[in-house]
C-alpha cells in the first residue's frame, strides 16, 4: 500500500475507505495504527479511536469492513470473511446483551425476543 497517496488527510469515512480499498482480503489487513498513519501521516491513540468510529460509520453505510485482532482491518474479499465478521459482531453484541439481561434481571431469551434477535448464535 502506498501510504504517501493518502497521507495528510483527515480521518473521515471517505478517507478511511480510500485506504481500505487497498486492503482487500484477510492477508492484506492493517492495524488501526497503520491505517491512521496511512490517512493522516501520524499515529496517536486519539486517531486510532477516531478511526474505529469511521469503521463503524462505514459498516453502517453497508461497507464490508472486517476487523480481526490477528489480521487487522480489511475489506472482505470473499463471502466467508464477511460471514465471520458478522458472527464476531453478533457474539460481541451477545456478550453485552448477557450483561444487560443480568443487570435488569431479565432472562436472556426474553431480552433477545424483545429485540427480535435469534435465540442462539452459531459456534
Amino acid at each position: 500500500m502506498q501510504a504517501d497517496l493518502f497521507c495528510g488527510k483527515e480521518l473521515t469515512p471517505d478517507s478511511v475507505l480510500a485506504v481500505l480499498q487497498h486492503c482487500v482480503g484477510r492477508a492484506n489487513g492493517r492495524t488501526a495504527e497503520e491505517l491512521a498513519r496511512a490517512v493522516t501521516g501520524r499515529t496517536s491513540l486519539a486517531d486510532q479511536r477516531k478511526l474505529r468510529q469511521m469503521i463503524e460509520a462505514l459498516r453502517i453505510a453497508g461497507h464490508a469492513v472486517c476487523a480481526n485482532p490477528t489480521h487487522g482491518y480489511f475489506m472482505a474479499e470473499i463471502e466467508s470473511e464477511l460471514v465471520e465478521e458478522c458472527q464476531f459482531l453478533l457474539d460481541r453484541a451477545n456478550t453485552s446483551l448477557r450483561q444487560i439481561a443480568a443487570m435488569r434481571r431479565v432472562a436472556m431469551p426474553d431480552l433477545r425476543g424483545q429485540l427480535g434477535l435469534p435465540l442462539e448464535t452459531t459456534p
